[in-house]
């Protein structure tokens, strides 16, 4: 039973950081002036964290948005790696529904952490603390974009009750 469940847990995680990259490269990639871009890949994360125990989530959304990076902005592939991983930290899945007031919070929390981190990560890329505020605030343009898709998502995934099909 371990090896089947263990399995099962590895392709959704696979097919989950398959839909971040697919979603963070190349859906509604807006590119921003201070060296990153706007997507909405991090709906994919906060609903991997929702549904996946967290080691899992941390992979898909590690190797998802990193994979994103990779091919469209080589230079934030080792910042993403670590971000994105600690992402999934604020959100839990150990609820019966994906909309609940954890999750709620930590979509704030995230939509705030992910771009101080970018924008720590573009100061030392750049050498100059001058790039902490354009780089927080293009991310920060990201983080309510994902945060208000997750918004809109998660009541129609809990009406179908997805947590429940996908038994991870």
């Amino acid at each position: 039973m371990f090896r089947k469940n263990h399995l099962h847990l590895l392709v959704t995680t696979a097919l989950f950081a398959a839909a971040i990259t697919v979603m963070t490269a190349y859906m509604l990639h807006i590119p921003i002036p201070t060296g990153g871009y706007i997507h909405l890949g991090d709906a994919l994360i906060y609903l991997a964290a929702c549904l996946l125990p967290a080691p899992y989530a941390a992979a898909a959304a590690a190797i998802g948005a990193g994979l994103a990076d990779l091919l469209t902005a080589p230079m934030w592939v080792l910042p993403t790696l670590a971000i994105k991983a600690v992402v999934v930290l604020f959100f839990t899945s150990k609820t019966e529904r994906i909309l609940c007031r954890r999750n709620c919070a930590a979509i704030v929390i995230a939509g705030l952490f992910s771009p101080a981190a970018y924008a720590l990560a573009g100061c030392a890329m750049a050498g100059t603390m001058a790039a902490f505020v354009p780089q927080f605030l293009g991310t920060l343009v990201q983080g309510i974009g994902s945060g208000a898709l997750f918004l809109v998502i998660a009541p129609a995934l809990d009406g179908v009750h997805l947590k429940e099909r996908v038994g991870a």
